[in-house]
């Protein structure tokens, strides 16, 4: 039996074109000239005659011209648009390969349907490596024929995935029986090395200047100067199994011409054959499982929207309650105060350090740091002791829980700030007072003279403690203003321990300076636990502010501005000129506790002869 071949023209002196099919099938071909030469009737009359002896091909098509071909063969036409049997993406490459070798369907990959170039690159890219892998079992002859192959490997910048796919079966295709033609208009802008390890190349007419001397490199220069004057058709064949160089014209295609130039008459668009349903519904399958995944994707990512949704607006609603909470305890407090006369010891309308923290408006506090890292060192209890206010401390005094002084020694002695107090807090009493050792008896009847002519009644519960008989209210109850928001931050700064309170004058005198540094200079250790202590201490009342780095600064007038500012009207802040002057009077009152304070601890001998060597400290306001 001799070797299988098809006709497809005939020569010069009349004789029949033969080609071997298997070299067709299975080899690199190549087939080109200018548009309206007749390269791609060329390509189709191949087609034709590869599908009348019952072989398969898959043709990719770059301008929807090769449906024609379904007017006599039952071709799968797959792309991305209702003229086509079935759409398909990436998803249906398997299947296409499977089609195409396992049950020998022709297809045409109609590539120019797809709106998006990257969509159909990615198809054709996956059809390949599907072709090559399983034409490595089967080993069926099977062709490719690739419209416009110079937009897939062009001789000049780079070449992509799909690209580096069709060169790779035009290299190893062959022994697995997968082969290949390119057709361009082009071949100056084709991958030479794609050109010369064709088996088989048809050149129709060309005229450009570029193609025409890859015609002379490859054929000859006296074929260059011959190809521009080529009939429609007519074509110079070069085939390894032949080696002379044939002037051929190409038959006509009998399918319906799809690519043709359009004319006046009217289009008639020819009956085409249908494929099997079977085959079609075997890839609408793959098609309604991915409809039903993109589905189920688009329905969790709508339930994901509609979440985050819900969480924005929760968080919305939370901040609104924090703010009506914050103006609610405002509003609270100030009508209490109002109503009472008295000032609360708590500060209205701060917000907690947790709401700051989850807020991200702190920075990770160091205090509480140096906190646990004295519990865990054991240098401290992990529960401290409470801050004691100035009144509790006072009482606890004087009911008998200061033991020193139940045993008669001197109380001034236990508020010295060096020795402390019983219960490890020195006496608020001595917050601001840094005078000189008090030295000698106390007159306690020209003390006894002056309380009776003030009209004060001595508290028997409270050792020396003078009550008002008609408000029962003590010197010390008594604010130092009429003003609630003055007497209550003076009272909280009154409350403070000697060092605490040195380290507040730090703040106030040198600016913005580490807890450490504050506490040194204070007279403490300034060691990092005790610092930061007693800084928190200070931060918590509000008196001092975190700015950055580690520095705390003085912040009394902020407190103030907030502590101004009406929980109804909190867009009308209070005026600088009027937190100056409660600053001022707080400060004030302050100071001149402190030297009350200091004139009433000193003894008579003292007060009326000081000492030349006893050393005023400045005062802290």
């Amino acid at each position: 039996m001799g070797e299988e071949t098809i006709s497809v023209g005939e020569t010069e002196d009349g004789s029949d074109v033969e080609l071997p099919v298997v070299d067709l099938l299975t080899g690199r071909g190549f087939i080109t000239g200018k548009s309206g030469s007749g390269k791609s009737n060329s390509a189709s009359v191949i087609a034709e005659k590869i599908l009348d002896r019952g072989y398969s091909l898959l043709a990719v098509d770059i301008d929807g011209e090769y449906y024609g071909l379904k007017e006599e063969y039952e071709i799968l036409h797959v792309g991305a648009d209702e003229e086509c049997d079935l759409r398909v993406g990436v998803e249906h490459a398997e299947k296409i390969a499977e089609l195409a070798l396992g049950q020998n369907v022709p297809i045409i990959l109609d590539v120019s349907s797809f709106l998006d170039e990257s969509d159909a690159r990615e198809l054709l890219t996956e059809v390949t490596k599907q072709l090559f892998a399983k034409e490595k079992k089967m080993k069926q002859p099977f062709l490719m024929l690739v419209e416009e192959v110079h937009e897939y490997i062009p001789e000049g910048g780079g070449v992509d995935e799909c690209g580096r796919m069709l060169i790779k079966v035009s290299k190893r295709g062959r022994k697995h029986g997968l082969g290949i033609v390119g057709i361009s208009q082009r071949p100056a802008d084709v991958k030479k090395d794609f050109i010369t390890q064709c088996d088989w190349l048809v050149w129709h007419r060309l005229t450009w200047n570029n193609d025409t001397k890859v015609v002379g490199r490859i054929l000859g220069n006296e074929y260059a100067g011959q190809i521009e004057d080529m009939d429609d058709g007519e074509s110079f064949l070069m085939t390894d199994w032949n080696e002379s160089i044939r002037r051929v014209q190409f038959e006509r295609k009998r399918t319906f011409d799809a690519g043709a130039t359009p004319g006046l008459d009217d289009f008639e668009r020819p009956e085409l054959k249908s494929v099997s349903g079977d085959l079609v519904d075997e890839l609408q399958e793959i098609t309604d499982e991915r409809e039903s995944k993109q589905n189920r994707i688009n329905e969790l990512e709508r339930q994901l929207q509609q979440r985050d949704e819900r969480i924005r607006d929760l968080q919305r609603q939370l901040s609104d309650a924090r703010d009506l909470k914050q103006m609610a305890d405002r509003f609270s407090r100030a009508m209490i105060e109002q109503v009472t006369g008295r000032p609360l010891s708590v500060a209205p309308g701060r917000q907690s350090e947790l709401d700051e923290a989850v807020a991200g408006r702190i920075e990770r506090d160091p205090e509480l740091e140096a906190e646990l890292d004295a519990v865990r060192n054991g240098e401290r209890d992990p529960t401290p002791p409470p801050v004691p206010d100035a009144r509790s401390e006072r009482e606890a005094n004087a009911s008998g829980e200061d033991t020193d002084q139940s045993n008669g020694e001197d109380v001034t002695e236990v508020a010295n700030p060096s020795s402390g107090g019983v219960d490890g807090s020195s006496d608020t009493s001595m917050v601001f007072n840094r005078s000189p050792p008090v030295t000698g008896e106390v007159e306690t009847d020209t003390e006894a003279d002056a309380d009776t002519d003030s009209g004060l009644e001595t508290d028997p519960d409270i050792d020396g403690l003078k009550r008002d008989p008609t408000t029962g209210l003590s010197a010390v109850d008594a604010p130092a203003t009429g003003d609630p928001l003055v007497s209550r931050l003076r009272d909280d700064i009154e409350s403070l321990d000697d060092v605490s309170a040195d380290m507040l004058r730090q703040y106030r005198r040198c600016g913005p300076m580490e807890p450490q540094d504050a506490h040194s200079k204070s007279g403490g250790s300034g060691d990092r636990a005790p610092a930061y202590a007693a800084n928190r201490g200070l931060r918590q009342r509000g008196l001092i502010a975190h700015v950055g780095c580690g520095k705390y600064d003085y912040a009394l007038a902020e407190l103030v501005r907030e502590e101004l500012t009406n929980p109804l009207r909190p867009e009308e802040p209070p005026g600088r000129d009027e937190i100056d002057e409660t600053v001022e009077a707080i400060e004030r009152a302050v100071e001149s506790d402190r030297s009350d304070q200091r004139v009433s601890n000193r003894p008579e001998s003292v007060l009326e002869e000081p000492s030349p060597d006893a050393e005023w400290p400045s005062v802290g306001f």
